[in-house]
């Protein structure tokens, strides 16, 4: 082998092995948000027709245990966590990331919402009934299925049919896309990543 070829090739490795060594890196440090799976609209349709009813049945029960007047976005990253405990509550906004869901600042949020521990367990277990992890808002309320990256692929629900013109408000192909009835699809990017929906990005390509 000559030089230049080994050269090269030693080279070569070194990129290889410095780019694996940063994508592990950012699995790890990052609990994989920019190495997880890859969702399209089509996924989160797929999941809507497969679990309506349980995607309702989580709708009315958290807008059943919302106090009048406060306000909520809750996202569980398992049984025992909490990604996202906002609150709003007699005026008082907090925002809240990574908490136990057994822990002093969890049972001091449920007490301000009037919320028992049996209460936060159902609706865990509705939202994994609707394979969706996170929920939040009033009208519309907003049911979070699976975050990609940063991103958060969701459903917002409203109370009635959307009349033509706020179709056109929550159809811009990107952050939102009106799907039927009452329902609008939506796709919120994070800090970092992409802003709209993986298909929109598509669709531009082919233009």
């Amino acid at each position: 082998m000559n030089r230049a070829l080994k050269g090269i090739l030693i080279f070569l490795g070194i990129i290889l092995f410095l780019f694996g060594g940063f994508y592990l890196f950012l699995h790890i440090a990052f609990e994989g948000i920019f190495t997880g799976p890859t969702y399209y609209k089509k996924d989160l349709i797929e999941n809507y027709e497969a679990r309506t009813a349980e995607i309702f049945d989580v709708k009315n029960y958290y807008k059943s245990i919302l106090p009048d007047g406060a306000s909520v976005s809750i996202e569980f990253d398992n049984d025992k966590e909490l990604g996202i405990f906002h609150v709003k509550a007699d005026s008082i906004y907090q925002s809240n990331w990574n908490l136990k869901i057994k822990s002093p600042k969890v049972d001091s949020l449920l007490n301000e919402l009037n919320w028992t521990t049996e209460e936060l367990r159902i609706l865990k277990e509705k939202l994994d009934k609707a394979n969706c992890i996170s929920i939040a808002g009033k009208d519309p309320i907003v049911i979070g299925w699976q975050r990609s990256g940063m991103g958060m692929f969701s459903y917002n629900i409203f109370d009635s049919n959307l009349e033509k013109d706020k179709i056109e408000d929550y159809n811009d192909g990107c952050t939102y896309f009106f799907y039927k009835d009452n329902i609008v699809l939506e796709y919120g990017g994070g800090a970092i990543g992409p802003q709209c929906f993986p298909d929109f990005y598509r669709n531009e390509g082919e233009e």
